[in-house]
């Protein structure tokens, strides 16, 4: 399985509705979104999706889910494409970033997450296998085992 970051910055998207879904989340619902994933036409259904709060205090990784269905354009006249790239992906653990995060970025500077690099600009980076695993372990050892959420399988999905 692959791993991938998606950023979000309060400053661009204040996301006021987080709240709501972090509880939703947390209460066991299988909470379906979608992502934009910047260039990456990579991603694929069951790969691992990580979410990175930037910008703003507190940064860090502060959510987590599985990819549904792999890159698809939506239309986008702000971009010099016309599209954006954007993934659907069921959460399996959110908190409220506006309130903290699971990992903060300063833990992130240590070996082995330091050979990664978290801060991107845009979402659909690939995280380094090394990083991978380590942030696995490590995310399971502050959420707890969860099982996977049931993924949909979608016909007509790229």
């Amino acid at each position: 399985m692959t791993a991938f970051l998606l950023i979000w910055s309060p400053k661009k998207w204040p996301w006021p509705e987080l709240p709501d879904v972090a509880r939703r989340v947390a209460a066991g619902e299988a909470v379906a979104d979608a992502w934009g994933c910047g260039f990456a036409r990579g991603i694929l259904p069951g790969d691992r999706v990580f979410l990175h709060r930037v910008a703003q205090e507190p940064k860090g990784i502060f959510g987590s889910g599985y990819v549904t269905r792999a890159p698809y354009e939506v239309p986008d006249a702000n971009t010099k494409r016309g599209y954006r790239l954007c993934i659907d992906f069921v959460y399996d653990w959110l908190v409220d970033a506006h309130q903290g995060v699971v990992i903060a970025r300063d833990a992130l500077r240590a070996h082995p997450f330091s050979v990664q690099t978290w801060d991107a600009q845009s979402s659909g980076t690939s995280i380094k296998p090394v990083a991978e695993g380590a942030l696995e372990k490590r995310w399971a050892e502050l959420t707890g085992k969860r099982p996977s959420p049931t993924i949909p399988h979608a016909s007509g999905t790229i």
